[in-house]
């Protein structure tokens, strides 16, 4: 009988070890092969403890079994479910339509495994020890799972295609030979990226993928300190939300429910750049208490980001830039004490159609908030928090803020139009305040009244000029433009001429001020 001819009748080949013989024959039977010891420190794959040759089978007889294997037993499906195994040489898969369910629990991996362009059905791979994984362009009718592996030289994940979920749960990857923990450009997820409690040492780099619903990374951390980003994915497409909030940690957390009572909580952390632009969220952006540690020269960038609703709930990064610039949601769900100080906000073509705060957020903080995103002056982040607050039917604060954005202006103007600025603010605010011209109508005009009120003025000419009525003669002087016929008949020396000239240049400048704040106000509406 010829080798081939006994694999395809199901014979066990003769050079075989034992160990191999019985993943051989569990393959055919389709059940677990466990060559678990039953102590847990010996068990560990991450330990340190060695593994003898009667758990140990050669990778290339496991890729024999996956890619050419024999058939399975009458009434049986064949499948590859390995626990507590340790796979000598490399596990190279390049190229390969793998048909059997692969499963593999607590194994260890002696060298890199390939999957280039490979196509399986569904592949997991549960808490085992992998030096790499290299899956460029691997494709997954069914999922791809790696919870709680530990990959000591990185995953590629470039180009790949997963059929339904990509599952990274509490795996830990250490980055590579090019400063990359995880190289998943161009990576689609037909359904769900499950990263939650990952721990990326390196750069976690998701340019232009696509997920189906929904990317979780859960109370992950991230760590790239000493580069510029670690978690890098412009244009990443998300159909639903991305999620950088807490987990729960215990045997009852679950994802996206209240934990247990005495599950501990662990926020999502990341040390190094978040660079998010040109992303699209179906759904939500939530930074719900993520923590961020940024060098002064790292910045979470959400440029030109586009979502219904962003949830900017983290703690307050102490160093570092947020950059919002181009970015449009429709929500903005935030907190007082979440965005970082002035210099290191920048806003410039954020656009939001409603605040939605979380906790106390009054108006001057708001206004801060503003003036923290602008360096120098921009009058478009006033405006456009104008017209949220307008919309909302806040029209007294809206006025604040534009109020507040006339005296941003006035502090970049020179001295002249400066001047006129504090002029036209302590009249009439700049308009946004009308009421105020009348009170200072009514006082300049009681004011001159009792003034004039003192003293006779003999007339110009006898016998033609009008009755002395000093109430008249101020407000005739304070009125540009119109004339209540009593300015021009009296003799005014001394004093009262200057008194005279002063309520003039009042009368204008308050009617000037009025006017620009009329003509404002016009244009705005």
């Amino acid at each position: 009988m010829t080798e081939g001819a006994g694999v395809r009748a199901g014979d066990v080949p003769d050079d075989l070890t034992a160990t191999e013989a019985g993943m051989w024959q569990a393959f055919r039977n389709g059940t677990v092969y466990d060559l678990s010891s039953g102590d847990a420190l010996e068990d560990d794959p991450h330990g340190g403890r060695p593994w003898g040759e009667e758990r140990t089978v050669r990778a290339r007889i496991v890729c024999w079994l996956l890619l050419d294997g024999p058939p399975a037993l009458a009434g049986r499906v064949s499948s590859l479910k390995l626990i507590g195994v340790q796979v000598s040489g490399s596990l190279d898969l390049a190229g390969g339509t793998v048909v059997p369910y692969v499963e593999m629990r607590r194994c260890r991996f002696e060298q890199d495994v390939l999957l280039p362009e490979a196509r399986f059905t569904t592949l997991r791979m549960v808490d085992c020890s992998v030096p790499r994984l290299e899956a460029a362009r691997v494709h997954t009718e069914g999922d791809l799972h790696l919870p709680r592996c530990r990959f000591h030289h990185g995953i590629r994940l470039t180009d790949a295609q997963i059929g339904t979920d990509l599952m990274l749960n509490q795996a830990i990857v250490h980055r590579d030979h090019s400063g990359r923990s995880i190289a998943a450009d161009g990576l689609t997820v037909g359904q769900d990226l499950q990263a939650e409690l990952l721990e990326s040492h390196g750069e976690l780099s998701l340019r232009a993928a696509t997920v189906g619903v929904s990317l979780s990374l859960r109370g992950a951390r991230l760590s790239n300190p000493y580069e510029r980003l670690a978690l890098n994915a412009p244009q990443l497409t998300v159909e639903r939300s991305l999620y950088l909030t807490p987990a729960g940690v215990g045997a009852q957390a679950m994802s996206g429910m209240t934990p247990a009572q005495g599950t501990r909580i662990q926020r999502f952390a990341c040390e190094g750049g978040i660079r998010l632009d040109d992303g699209r969220f179906g759904d939500a952006v939530d930074f719900e208490r993520a923590r961020f540690t940024l060098t002064d020269d790292q910045e979470l960038s959400l440029r030109r980001v586009q979502t219904p609703e962003l949830r900017f709930l983290g703690e307050q990064p102490v160093r570092g830039r947020v950059v919002l610039s181009g970015a449009k949601v429709i929500n903005l769900m935030d907190r007082a004490d979440a965005w970082p100080g002035p210099g290191r906000l920048h806003m410039g073509g954020f656009a939001y159609e409603n605040l939605v705060p979380r906790g106390p957020f009054p108006l001057a903080e708001r206004l801060d908030w503003v003036a923290a995103a602008t360096a120098e002056y921009n009058p478009e982040p006033y405006e456009r928090l104008a017209a949220v607050l307008r919309t909302g039917g806040e029209d007294e604060d809206a006025r604040e803020v534009l109020l507040a954005k006339q005296r941003r202006h006035r502090e970049s103007l020179p001295m002249a139009a400066k001047l006129w600025g504090y002029a036209q603010d302590w009249t009439v605010a700049y308009g946004y305040r009308p009421g105020r011209a009348a009170v200072w109508m009514a006082v300049l005009w009681a004011a001159g009244s009792f003034a004039f009120a003192r003293a006779g003025h003999p007339p110009m000419k006898r016998g033609e000029h009008p009755e002395w009525n000093p109430t008249l003669f101020t407000l005739d002087l304070l009125l540009p433009v119109i004339d209540l016929g009593q300015v021009g008949f009296w003799q005014l020396r001394g004093g009262w001429q200057w008194l005279a000239t002063a309520m003039i240049l009042l009368g204008w400048i308050l009617a000037t001020t009025v006017a620009a704040g009329a003509t404002r106000l016009l244009r705005r509406n």
